[in-house]
C-alpha cells in the first residue's frame, strides 16, 4: 500500500470516528467547519467543546443520569382507587336524586376510576418521551463554544 493510499485510508477511519463522537457528544447536532477547518481540528474542537460543555451544564450524553421509570404500578393504583372513590361519591350523590344510590356510586366508581388510570397512563407517556434533564443546556453549550471557534452549528 503506498503512503498516499494509507493517508486516505486513515483520513477515512478518522471522519467516520469523528462523526460517530459528534452523533454521541451534540445530540442531533449538525456541525459545519465554517472557517475551513480540517477534519483532525474539528474532531478536537468538537472533544474540548463536549469537554467544556459538560463542565457548564452539569449534564454528559455519554453518562446520562438514571432515568426513572415513574411511578410503580402500585401507585398507579392508589391513583385509580382515588378516582373510584371520587367518582362512587359523585355517582351516589346523583343516583340518590335518581332514586339509586348503588347503581350510581357504582357506575361513578368505574368511571372515575378509569379517567384517572389513562390520565396517571399519559402522564407517564410523556415523561418517558421527554428529552433527559440536563440536555438541552448542554446543546445550548455545544452550539456556544463550537459557534466561537468558527463553526455552523444546526
Amino acid at each position: 500500500m503506498t503512503n498516499s493510499k494509507k493517508r486516505n485510508t486513515l483520513l477515512i477511519g478518522a471522519l467516520c470516528l469523528g462523526f460517530g463522537t459528534m452523533n454521541v457528544w451534540g445530540q442531533n447536532l449538525m456541525i459545519y467547519p465554517a472557517a475551513g477547518q480540517s477534519p483532525q481540528q474539528q474532531q478536537q474542537d468538537q472533544y474540548n467543546c463536549h469537554t467544556w460543555s459538560v463542565q457548564q451544564s452539569g449534564y454528559d450524553p455519554n453518562n446520562p443520569p438514571a432515568q426513572s421509570s415513574g411511578p410503580s404500578i402500585g401507585s398507579a393504583s392508589k391513583e385509580t382507587l382515588r378516582g373510584g372513590a371520587r367518582g362512587a361519591a359523585a355517582g351516589a350523590a346523583i343516583g340518590a336524586i335518581a332514586g339509586d344510590a348503588g347503581k350510581g356510586a357504582a357506575i361513578g366508581a368505574a368511571a372515575g376510576g378509569m379517567r384517572r388510570g389513562f390520565q396517571e397512563r399519559d402522564r407517564q407517556r410523556e415523561a418517558a418521551s421527554a428529552p433527559p434533564p440536563g440536555l438541552d443546556n448542554y446543546n445550548r453549550a455545544m452550539k456556544s463554544c463550537l459557534g466561537a471557534l468558527g463553526y455552523s452549528v444546526n
